[in-house]
């Protein structure tokens, strides 16, 4: 086989896989809403999208103003129809779920957001100028929805944001098969279109300072999500075919796909979202067997449910309760193989999560072309106390009504706010806080305003 074909088969390897719904298919699920007065599914989404609405609009064939609707209160929402844990929410209340099935919300949100793309629809108009400036660090999800709700208020936003394309997570770290480029790109330029001056390449502390910002802005909103996978802390960690999760996914989704890069064994360890993505990328870019290990049982991973059964559908293998020991290497510094030792679970930990400790003498090594961490992500700590800002542990402590930081006019949304536990860190529920931090922003630069005449 030449490489040529290599990498045209690996090309259509990343595809989406979800090929989404024809207009039939379309149609006829918007005809089985019910459309309830009290809709449960409203209450189950984070973001309180009017979701009998926008479905009501498609049955109508008014696909802008269906896509008007869910973007307004999600501007993520095209993201979030394709990565939204939808069966745990929104379709998890469903009322039809105690009769029949519940209706395909994520597929009829992507099936109006779609349109709303391809036609390049522009569905905002920016607010009135109201003199003010304001700087958003990040430009992920959480600091794209704040930026969309502050132009809406008519303030002079500008997003600062470390990488070159905006887009955070939806752009870099979630693996194209699930949510291509396109769809971030888009809801980016959906943002920019109200005059948001997105600056790319300027990381905050280095290029610009707090001080900088505090002086040219009214306020800031801290929006900068996590960074690297932390170390392992074992041997043979910077040998050659020992990846970092975020990074391999991202270069996924930036650089030339090649098969070389991963061989034909590969070990995954950690077991989230993050996790299934670069084992199900090892999949695609042509790796025979592929193992995950998690020094947990199934019911201790943060995984969401439809990422385990999508793995365990590519042919990814789990190894529970199994945890490295140290990485072994050839006199190239080639990863050759992965000491483990099994794990049994004790009394719980400070997470509510039993402890794992490890079995004495149950050592044993797995041959391996590649080993990928995916323990979690590291806070940006140097960020964080460049603003001078309480965090525990790299976490920004905020008001929970206002998202506002220790610092006057400093608000914080998004993953720079999360701590531990399984769901809290979506996509949907940093978009939710980007806004809520928006409107605590405006009403707090309001009440100046109002308070001075």
């Amino acid at each position: 086989m030449t490489s040529g074909v290599i990498k045209k088969d690996l090309k259509k390897n990343f595809q989406e896989v979800n090929p989404g719904l024809n207009d039939r298919e379309a149609l006829e699920e918007a005809y089985r809403c019910l459309y309830c007065y009290d809709a449960p599914c409203i209450k189950a989404c984070p973001t309180g999208i009017e979701i009998p609405t926008f479905i009501k609009r498609i049955a109508t064939g008014n696909l802008k103003g269906a896509a008007q609707t869910i973007m307004s209160a999600n501007p993520v929402g095209a993201s979030c129809a394709r990565v939204c844990p939808t069966e745990e929410l929104c379709e998890g209340a469903c009322v039809l779920n105690h009769s029949t099935k519940p209706i395909m919300i994520g597929n009829l949100q992507r099936y109006a957001t779609d349109w709303a793309m391809k036609n390049e629809q522009a569905l905002f108009q920016a607010g009135k100028k109201n003199g003010k400036k304001v700087a958003v660090v990040g430009g992920g999800p959480a600091g794209l929805s704040a930026a969309r709700e502050l132009a809406l208020f008519g303030y002079e936003v500008t997003i600062f944001e470390a990488e070159s394309e905006a887009g955070g997570l939806n752009t870099y770290g979630i693996v194209s098969f699930r949510l291509p480029k396109v769809i971030s790109y888009w809801e980016v330029q959906q943002v920019k279109s109200l005059n948001v001056n997105i600056q790319t390449n300027t990381k905050v502390g280095k290029d610009i300072t707090k001080d900088e910002l505090m002086k040219q802005f009214d306020a800031v909103v801290l929006a900068v999500g996590m960074g690297k996978v932390p170390s392992l802390n074992i041997e043979g960690e910077q040998l050659k075919g020992v990846y970092d999760a975020i990074e391999f996914v991202k270069d996924t989704k930036t650089k030339e796909l090649t098969n070389e890069l991963v061989g034909k064994k590969v070990v995954v360890i950690g077991a989230g979202n993050t996790a299934i993505d670069a084992a199900t990328c090892s999949i695609r870019l042509g790796a025979e067997n592929v193992k995950i290990l998690y020094r947990r049982t199934k019911e201790e991973m943060t995984a969401y449910d439809f990422e385990y059964e999508f793995a365990k559908q590519d042919g990814v293998e789990f190894r529970w309760l199994t945890q490295p020991k140290r990485i072994i290497g050839d006199k190239n510094g080639q990863v050759t193989a992965i000491e483990c030792i099994r794990m049994k679970l004790s009394e719980k930990d400070t997470d509510g999560r039993r402890k794992p400790v490890p079995v004495e003498g149950s050592e044993f090594t797995l041959p391996v072309d590649a080993v990928i961490k995916a323990i979690g992500q590291m806070r940006h700590l140097s960020l964080i106390e460049h603003f001078n800002l309480e965090h525990k542990n790299g976490v920004v402590q905020v008001n929970s009504k206002t998202y506002e930081t220790s610092i006057p006019n400093v608000f914080a949304c998004g993953d720079v706010i999360f701590g531990k536990g399984k769901g809290e860190a979506m996509v949907v529920t940093a978009a939710q806080q980007g806004k809520e931090a928006a409107y605590a922003l405006h009403q707090k630069l309001f009440e100046r305003v109002k308070s001075k005449n």
